[in-house]
């Protein structure tokens, strides 16, 4: 795998907006909430472990989608 481009403290939307082929990625994980005005500053740490997520696992696979 190449060098992870999405970290676990950028926010949500930031990585949404560079990256939009991640809106998949966080509806496969239950996260749709990406209009939600948390989104805006929450980091994608913040955001899985408000929603019981592994981070580990979504930051994984947001950086596949990525790549």
């Amino acid at each position: 795998m190449s060098e992870a481009k999405i970290s676990k403290e950028m926010s949500i939307i930031d990585i949404v907006q560079q990256y939009p082929q991640t809106v998949e990625v966080f509806a496969s994980f239950g996260l749709g909430c990406l209009g939600c005005a948390a989104a805006r500053f929450e980091t994608l740490a913040q955001g899985a472990g408000a929603h019981g997520i592994d981070v580990d696992e979504l930051l994984e696979a947001l950086n596949n989608a990525v790549d």
